[in-house]
């Protein structure tokens, strides 16, 4: 694939209103003048009275200048009633469209192209594990998701669905008289799903690595392209900075021996052609799933850290956090804080923080004594298993046991309802006829699909399977099941408000052994001056293997046979080095097994090198210094090439590159000429190295390509120094045309003048509903999406504004927030969300947080009572009534 050659991939969502009526209808609708009314009328009231069946007691909701929610109460009970009014009067549709999602009903909204989606997510039955979850709660925390549906139910009481958010104005075009369905507690619960899915593991990784097998490249080639984690090099999260880090970018590829003897423990003894292609398609069909939190490569990840008293120039601790995930039009995030009149046994809350609309309580922020944020641990919980299928029934130690069988109906929009069998292993569902990858993996194997199983992402129907003959109801299939841990009931639901009551380090601790699905860091810092970290989660233990290819699910000697313990997980409170950093980098070298395919720990050397230079400044550590830290945008890739490339002897275009970049700090801010052209120039070089690579393993250009390529920086000679576009070989031959190459892409991009050049130009972010903003019909992703903006900062940066290197250089993942708490005092504390408090379009909250956030700039966060009254400029008494 050529650098001139347009880099395209199927992501998130399809279109999902088409055709030329729809487009007619909506031209006609916005030249009629009517939509500034239809706008208008859905906006919440947020000043005055309003009289609310279901409240015990009077609760106030207060809203400062940016518009972010701060509740007043007398109970608990009234406080999560008044959390889902508040939430359904911002973001009632974004919440409606994830119910949809995680319950596989999308199709019902947007017609037959969402059956796959609809099907995929029928099959693992989220909403079924989250039922079961919300059956086996304590009644307490049961009565609280109640109260949270019952204050959303009271707000749809009260109005229409055009009333309640724009979106259904359109969505009315395709689908007239929609109205929505009371909220459930496990609709917030169901949620936790979809968290869980898009952070679930290594199974991108552990697929690229059989599809390069599978393209013939030897197992030892494969592991440098797969890098291990570099121990010695790059910091750990419980272990700190390694002793004496050396200079450069080396890393350790991973043991290729390993790779041979995981390849051979396939039935197949390896990855041929045809498995690869089956491989690659399959991370077609989990490319295409909806992505509520972003795609799963890159830079999915975040940065936390705290810093003890003994640095900072209060005496008291302070907390970052700003995960890394991918943006959406609002934002995935809310603010908002939940606040006692006073704390008693019936009103426990004083929290505020970052949540997500749909779900009770506060995911992450601070109470009134302690502070958490959350980094993605990424440990690897989530297995594919070949399985011998004999009619309804899988083979198992010798013996044939009946698969649980169950069907779903999907309602289709416009179309006839469509009927699936979903069967399932003692392991996990069968996802062979799920999409086409899953039944490619299975027919590599050389046995064929059963007949009523579909490669077109729908399991068979219930009119396929009565045409399946008896012969072929004997025939032995090879099919493929998931073991994944969201798929059995969790308590994470629970862990919530946990979190948001802990008192102190070991209400903390016991807090995090309820958040098991999704694992996460969780960083810690409390009013007493205690920090610390806690790696919670449930985390397989194998009974063979390391989780990193299929095994044979018909023998016991492959599966699971429990979980790491809790007490076994990392864990360390007040280090003596006063500080703790995560950055999804590795946690500690040893210990068990919690995953082969780390972050490797670029922004976690960021961070830990600007720490660093504070503490040997002499000077203490503020809170403006930490968000200073989180607007970082200092290259490490770009500080390994740049000596290199001054040493080159070039001429022409490359040395003209070559001169620009000649005194550049390797900071890649938006306004920065160097860093617009060393983007091309690195996007230049990735395509002539790695340009002959399955299409589905070409590089994205974070972290792990960092690594593998700065790992041979200082090789000449290294066979990967090899140009497939040109044909030249060694380093510096494939550096000069690399470079020459970039000078004349940014000249056609940017212009001739090189001062003029901006990273800011090419590297923009386009924030994008998640329904009708990929809709493909520019009136309606007019009226939704909001940009674009220019950022700086990029991929395996502090601030992580990723980008997909296969796809160009606009902006994939971002910091979806940033806060820094002050254990000091509180309301010092600062926060910013993506977008706005707003999900309603042409709010002044829609997007008004965007351009802060955009600058590095953070918004006052009031904590106590006394400031939430006095920052707000408006406040809604929500009433019982008599």
């Amino acid at each position: 694939m050529g650098t001139d050659a347009p880099r395209t991939r199927r992501r998130g969502w399809t279109k999902l209103l088409v055709g030329a009526l729809v487009t007619v209808l909506v031209l006609a609708t916005v030249a009629a003048g009517v939509g500034w009314w239809s706008v208008q009328r859905a906006f919440p009231t947020t000043s005055g009275r309003i009289d609310v069946a279901g409240l015990q007691a009077p609760v106030t909701v207060y809203r400062d200048e940016a518009g972010i929610p701060q509740l007043v109460g007398e109970t608990d009970l009234d406080l999560l009633f008044a959390q889902g009014y508040v939430h359904a009067q911002d973001r009632f549709w974004e919440m409606d469209f994830r119910r949809h999602v995680t319950a596989g009903r999308v199709a019902e909204l947007f017609g037959e192209s969402q059956v796959p989606t609809d099907t995929f997510i029928r099959t693992l039955d989220w909403r079924g594990v989250a039922t079961r979850e919300y059956e086996q709660m304590d009644e307490a925390t049961r009565g609280l998701y109640e109260a949270y549906a019952d204050g959303v139910n009271a707000y749809l009481a009260e109005r229409s669905a055009p009333e309640l958010s724009l979106e259904y104005s359109v969505l009315a075009l395709q689908r007239p008289g929609y109205r929505p369905e009371p909220w459930t507690p496990v609709d917030s619960i169901a949620w936790l799903k979809a968290m869980a899915w898009d952070l679930r593991s290594n199974l991108g990784d552990e697929i690229d690595r059989a599809v390069l097998l599978g393209s013939g490249l030897e197992a030892e080639a494969v592991a440098r392209l797969h890098p291990d984690f570099p121990w010695d090099a790059k910091p750990t999260i419980v272990g700190g900075p390694p002793p004496a880090s050396p200079a450069g970018l080396e890393v350790h590829a991973v043991d290729a021996a390993a790779t041979t003897a995981a390849t051979n423990a396939l039935p197949s003894e390896g990855i041929d052609a045809e498995s690869a292609a089956a491989l690659a398609g399959l991370a077609e069909a989990i490319d295409a799933l909806p992505e509520l939190l972003g795609p799963e490569d890159g830079d999915l990840g975040s940065n936390s850290w705290v810093v003890s008293g003994a640095l900072t120039d209060t005496g008291m601790p302070l907390l970052a956090n700003d995960p890394h995930l991918g943006p959406a039009m609002p934002s995935i995030w809310v603010q908002m804080g939940l606040h006692c009149t006073q704390l008693t046994t019936a009103c426990t809350l004083d929290v505020g923080g970052f949540g997500f609309s749909g779900l009770p309580g506060i995911v992450i922020g601070h109470n009134d004594r302690i502070a958490w944020g959350f980094t993605n641990l990424a440990p690897d919980v989530a297995d594919l298993y070949l399985e011998r299928v004999t009619g309804d029934a899988y083979e198992l130690d010798g013996e044939l046991v009946p698969l649980d069988i169950r069907e779903e109906v999907i309602e289709v929009a416009g179309g006839d309802p469509v009927t699936i069998t979903v069967r399932s292993t003692g392991r996990g569902p069968i996802v062979t006829g799920v999409g086409s990858g899953f039944a490619a993996v299975a027919e590599q194997f050389g046995a064929p699909v059963a007949e009523g199983a579909t490669a077109e992402g729908a399991s068979s129907t219930e009119d396929e399977a009565t045409e399946e003959s008896g012969d072929a109801a004997e025939e032995v299939d090879i099919e493929v099941s998931l073991q994944w841990t969201a798929l059995e009931p969790g308590s994470t639901a629970e862990a919530i408000f946990a979190l948001d009551r802990a008192q102190g380090w070991e209400q903390f601790r016991a807090a995090a052994e309820l958040f098991d699905v999704p694992a996460q860091n969780l960083v810690y810092a409390d009013v007493e001056g205690n920090i610390g970290y806690q790696a919670p989660g449930r985390i397989p233990v194998r009974a063979s293997g390391d989780g990193t290819v299929p095994l044979p699910g018909w023998t016991s000697e492959n599966g699971w046979t429990g979980w790491i313990p809790f007490a076994d997980l990392p864990s360390v409170q007040n280090p003596d080095r006063g500080y703790l950093v995560t950055a999804n980098n590795a946690v500690e070298e040893g210990g068990p097994l919690l995953t082969r395919d780390w972050d490797l720990g670029y922004r976690a050397e960021g961070i830990e090198r600007r720490i660093g230079e504070l503490i040997a400044s002499g000077e203490p550590i503020t809170a403006e210094d930490m968000s200073d830290i989180q607007f970082d945008t200092r290259d490490a890739n770009a500080e390994a090439f740049l000596p290199v490339i001054a040493a080159l002897e070039l001429d022409g275009d490359a040395a003209r590159g070559a001169r620009l970049l000649a005194d550049w700090d390797a900071a890649s801010d938006a306004d920065s000429a160097e860093a617009a052209y060393f983007a091309v120039f690195w996007r230049n070089l990735l395509d002539r190295m790695f340009g002959d690579l399955p299409e589905s393993a070409q590089p994205v250009g974070g972290d792990r390509w960092f690594a593998v390529v700065g790992g041979v920086l200082g090789q000449p000679e290294d066979p990967l120094w090899v140009d497939t576009v040109g044909g030249g070989t060694g380093r510096d031959a494939v550096l000069a045309a690399s470079l020459a190459a970039a000078w004349a892409e940014a000249t056609e991009s940017m212009g001739d003048d090189p001062a003029g050049w901006r990273w800011g130009e090419l590297h923009t972010l386009t924030l994008t509903n998640q329904t009708f903003g990929r809709s493909g019909i520019g009136p309606i992703e007019w009226l939704f999406n909001r940009g674009p903006y220019e950022t700086g900062g990029g991929s395996a940066i502090v601030n992580a504004i990723g980008w997909d290197a296969r796809e160009g250089y606009e902006v994939h993942w971002v910091p979806s927030m940033r806060m820094v708490v002050d254990l000091a005092d509180l309301d010092r504390s600062t926060w910013i969300n993506l977008t706005g408090a707003s999900g309603h379009a042409f709010h002044g909250h829609y997007d008004d947080q965007a351009p802060l956030w955009q600058r590095g700039e953070t918004l006052e966060w009031p904590s106590t009572i006394a400031a939430v009254r006095s920052s707000a400029r408006d406040a809604l008494v929500l009433q019982p009534i008599d």
